[in-house]
């Protein structure tokens, strides 16, 4: 059983960072998905950013030069760096994560249903930006 714990939210002023994390534990794919979305309050889920096996990254326009994903394998962890918050970006971050057999890609950050679907999920960590 796949299981997804995110870390690392919190409150931060409008300009400053946070990062977050999400250890995985439980799966033995070779090929793989993951990635970050968010949800504000009234708004629908979105994808933020995305990384797969090999170091490819996808990201949404919104975050692009603010926000850096990137994993550490040996700790089976996956980072999501924001930088330069604003208070759009408040909401609360959820981590993905797919198989091969999904066929979910980095290219498939913005097929948020498809991810509802296919993808093991974390818990979520709420982040929240003071202006």
């Amino acid at each position: 059983q796949v299981h997804m714990v995110e870390s690392g939210g919190g409150s931060v002023q409008a300009g400053g960072s946070l990062r977050l994390s999400c250890t995985v534990s439980g799966w033995t794919w070779h090929k793989y998905c993951m990635a970050w979305f968010r949800q504000a309050p009234g708004k629908e889920r979105e994808g933020v950013a995305a990384i797969d096996d090999d170091g490819s990254t996808n990201y949404a326009d919104s975050v692009k030069g603010r926000f850096t994903i990137s994993k550490d394998n040996a700790k089976n962890t996956l980072y999501l760096q924001m930088n330069s918050l604003k208070p759009e970006d408040a909401a609360v971050y959820y981590c993905a994560a797919a198989g091969e057999l999904s066929g979910l890609t980095v290219a498939a950050l913005g097929a948020t249903r498809a991810w509802n679907q296919l993808a093991y999920w974390g818990q979520g960590t709420q982040v929240t930006i003071s202006s």
